[in-house]
C-alpha cells in the first residue's frame, strides 16, 4: 500500500492552524508585522541580496564551492541550541568567534582553508566520523552536538550527488527553475531531509532545510544574476526554533499557558510531539499571513504589486531573533533534537 503524500508546507501550516490546541496565531499582532515589513519593504534587508550578508562566511557566489558549500552546509543545518546556555559550541575563525548556525558555517570555509576538499562529493561521501569530527571541532570544551548524525546524513548525501553526476547543480538541475519540482527532488532523494510528521491522523510536511537548500541556491544564483525562480512563492518560512521565538515576541504567535509553562520547565519534545509541530505548523501560517497583509499593504498604498516572498520574511527574522535575543530572552525556545532543525 503506497503512504499518502504529505500535504505540503503552506497546506501542512494551515491545517495544523485549524486544530491547534496550544499554538494560536494572533491576527492583531501579524497585522503589526506586516506593517513593520511594510516601512521596510525597499531596504536591502528584504531582498535576496541580503543572502550574502546573512551568509558572509560562504564562498563568493561566482566560485565553483558556492553550491556545493550550500549543499554541505544546509544538510548538517539542525539543531545547533546548547545543553547549557554557557555551554556554547564556539568556532574561532579569522578573528571572529561563532556560535549556534554559524559555527557550522565558519568550519566548512575553515577545513577549506586548511585544504581539506570538504565540498567535494568524492570526499565528503566517504569521510571518517574522525576526520568529520575534527572538520567541526570547536575552540571550547563543548563539541558541536550530533556528530555521528551529521556523519551519517553529509555521507549520504555525498553518496546521492556522485549518483546524480557528482554536483549538487547537476542533482539539482533535473528541475528545471521550478522551485516546488526542487524540494520534491531533495526529499525525494535525501531521506534526511524528509522534514514529516502525522498530526491528527493527516501526514504533513515541514521540509525547513529543503526549503532553505532551495533558497540557499536562488541566493547564489541572484548574485551570479542567472537566476530566476518564478515560483519561489512555494516556499514557506523554514519551521526551526528561533523564528517561532521572535514571532511570540512580536506578537503574532501565541502560546497556551500550559505550552510556555513546559518550555520554561525546559521540558524536551520529541520530534513529531503534538506541541512541537503545533509550534512549527503555526509559524509557517503565521509567516503566511503576515505575507498576505503585507501584500495588500503594498497594493492598497503604492498601487504596486510585492515580490517579498515568506522566504525573504524568514531571511529577516531569523537574524531579527539574533539580534534582539535579550529583550526575546523571557520566551523560551522549543526543544527537539533531531536533524531536521
Amino acid at each position: 500500500m503506497l503512504m499518502e503524500a504529505p500535504l505540503p508546507p503552506r497546506e501542512s501550516g494551515r491545517f495544523v492552524v485549524e486544530h491547534s490546541r496550544d499554538v494560536f496565531v494572533e491576527e492583531e499582532g501579524v497585522r503589526r508585522v506586516a506593517e513593520m515589513l511594510y516601512s521596510l519593504r525597499k531596504s536591502e534587508e528584504l531582498t535576496a541580496s541580503g543572502w550574502k550578508k546573512a551568509n558572509p562566511l560562504a564562498p563568493s557566489p561566482t566560485s565553483d564551492h558556492a553550491l556545493n558549500w550550500v549543499f554541505v552546509v544546509d544538510t548538517m543545518n539542525f539543531s545547533f541550541w546548547p545543553e547549557r546556555e554557557d555551554q556554547q559550541c564556539e568556532v574561532t575563525y579569522r578573528g571572529t568567534t561563532y556560535r549556534g548556525y554559524m559555527t557550522l558555517c565558519a568550519a566548512i570555509t575553515r577545513a577549506m582553508e586548511e585544504g581539506i576538499p570538504i565540498t567535494e562529493p568524492s570526499y565528503f561521501s566517504q569521510m571518517s566520523v574522525e576526520e568529520l569530527g575534527r572538520v567541526l571541532r570547536s575552540d571550547n570544551d563543548t563539541p558541536m552536538p550530533m556528530l555521528e548524525e551529521r556523519h551519517r546524513v553529509l555521507t549520504e548525501g555525498g553518496r546521492v550527488l556522485l549518483q546524480h553526476g557528482g554536483s549538487f547543480r547537476s542533482f539539482i538541475s533535473p528541475a528545471g527553475s521550478d522551485a516546488q519540482k526542487m524540494v520534491e527532488l531533495i526529499v525525494d532523494n535525501l531521506p534526511s531531509y524528509r522534514d514529516e510528521a502525522t498530526y491528527k491522523g493527516k501526514r504533513i510536511s515541514l521540509y525547513k532545510r529543503a526549503q532553505i537548500l532551495v533558497a540557499d541556491f536562488w541566493g547564489i544564483m541572484e548574485a551570479r544574476v542567472e537566476g530566476d525562480i518564478p515560483n519561489l512563492d512555494f516556499l514557506t518560512m523554514f519551521a526551526d526554533y528561533r523564528v517561532p521565538q521572535a514571532l511570540v515576541h512580536l506578537g503574532a504567535l501565541r502560546y497556551s499557558d500550559t505550552l510556555m509553562e513546559t518550555l520554561r520547565n525546559g521540558e524536551l519534545l520529541s520530534s513529531g510531539d503534538r506541541r512541537e509541530v503545533e509550534i512549527r505548523g503555526c509559524s509557517i501560517w503565521c509567516v503566511e499571513r503576515i505575507k498576505a497583509h503585507l501584500w495588500s499593504l503594498v497594493e492598497e498604498r503604492d498601487g504596486q504589486s510585492c515580490n517579498i516572498n515568506s522566504a525573504i520574511i524568514d531571511f529577516y527574522l531569523w537574524p531579527y531573533a539574533k539580534q534582539h535575543h535579550k529583550e526575546m530572552a523571557h520566551i523560551p525556545i522549543h526543544h527537539t533534537r533531531c536533524i531536521y532543525y
